[in-house]
């Protein structure tokens, strides 16, 4: 026969045997239910990382986009300032250049009538000479007194110098005039070598010999070219640029060096001129100064950097030259130099511009 407490004692282990498999499926529906969501915090926190991370990327993107635009307005500020100081510098130069070539003008045109009526009046004089060879004695004393003989020869030799220095003032203001054409907004058809001697034409005081260096030597070797398509003021004021850094250059290098020495190796600007393929034209202009250190040469071509001190460059003329090089004439500007030995800029532009 059974024992009632065994059957009784089954049961309860039974009981509680379903009660612990309960909590035992409890328990396991509560790990799946925390192991998803753990599963789904962590996606949501992956995603909430990626999407950070994105917006990171592109604050950093736009931050520097933002950098970027505040650079090229700076940029395009610098390059309508100096444009419009160049303008007003045209203008001013052709205001100038027009003013004086009026009373110049006139002296010249005058000249060549004074030198005819002091011929006439010399041979007149020397005609009284001849025929009254003994005039009476206050003629005498006076033409003592005013060294006649003297007088028709220096006479002569003054109105020569006279014109040759109006000539000259001649020549300047037509260079003048040529180089003030900074406000022609269309292409045109000009001479380069022109350009350049107008530049050289305008600095050649500083070419000249002083009391600490003789004379600069400038050296030209043009090519036979074709007229070129561009902006011929924007153009002269690029020739202006690189000449004016090479002048620099030289006066830089003279300041370490006796008179002697540079006697003894003089001081020089090289233009050359050529076509290429019948399509560009390319001038160097090379200079045998200080050069450009190796460290800012990648620099040059930067708004706002220059090696010079403060008050005597604004660091925009090379960075402007470029851009009208590069950007207004599809052209190339680059240099080569070696730091004691000089400086080579090239500049290559097209001669017709395709518009």
């Amino acid at each position: 026969m059974d024992n009632p407490d065994f059957s009784i004692q089954i049961q309860e282990l039974e009981k509680t045997n379903r009660i612990l498999h309960k909590k035992l499926e409890r328990c396991q529906n509560e790990r799946r239910q925390l192991e998803t969501d753990i599963a789904t915090k962590e996606f949501l926190l992956k995603k909430v990382i990626s999407e950070l991370e994105g917006s990171q990327t592109d604050l950093q993107q736009r931050g520097q986009e933002l950098e970027n635009t505040l650079d090229s307005l700076h940029k395009i500020q610098a390059q309508i300032i100096q444009s419009e100081k160049m303008s007003a510098l045209g203008q001013m130069v052709a205001g100038i250049a027009h003013e004086i070539n009026n009373p110049v003008s006139f002296i010249y045109g005058n000249i060549s009538h004074i030198s005819q009526y002091t011929h006439d009046l010399l041979r007149l004089v020397q005609l009284y000479h001849h025929y009254f060879p003994n005039p009476p004695v206050e003629i005498q004393a006076e033409r003592k007194t005013i060294d006649l003989d003297f007088l028709e020869k220096d006479a002569i030799m003054v109105l020569n110098s006279m014109n040759i220095g109006t000539e000259r003032i001649r020549d300047i203001v037509l260079s003048l005039r040529n180089f003030s054409r900074l406000d022609e907004s269309e292409y045109k058809a000009v001479d380069v070598h022109e350009g350049i001697d107008n530049s050289l034409m305008i600095l050649q005081h500083r070419f000249k010999a002083t009391d600490k260096s003789p004379e600069i030597q400038i050296i030209k070797d043009y090519n036979n070219l074709c007229n070129v398509e561009c902006y011929a003021g924007q153009i002269n004021q690029v020739f202006m640029n690189i000449l004016v850094n090479a002048l620099d250059a030289l006066e830089e290098l003279n300041a370490k060096r006796t008179y002697q020495e540079i006697r003894d190796n003089p001081s020089s600007i090289t233009i050359r001129t050529s076509t290429i393929d019948s399509q560009w034209v390319k001038i160097t202009i090379t200079d045998n100064g200080s050069g450009i250190p190796e460290s800012i040469q990648k620099q040059i071509f930067n708004p706002f950097f220059t090696t010079k001190p403060v008050g005597k460059g604004t660091g925009m003329g090379m960075a402007i030259s470029y851009q009208i090089i590069t950007e207004k004439h599809g052209g190339k500007l680059e240099f080569v130099s070696t730091p004691g030995k000089g400086t080579e800029f090239v500049v290559q532009i097209p001669i017709q511009q395709q518009v």
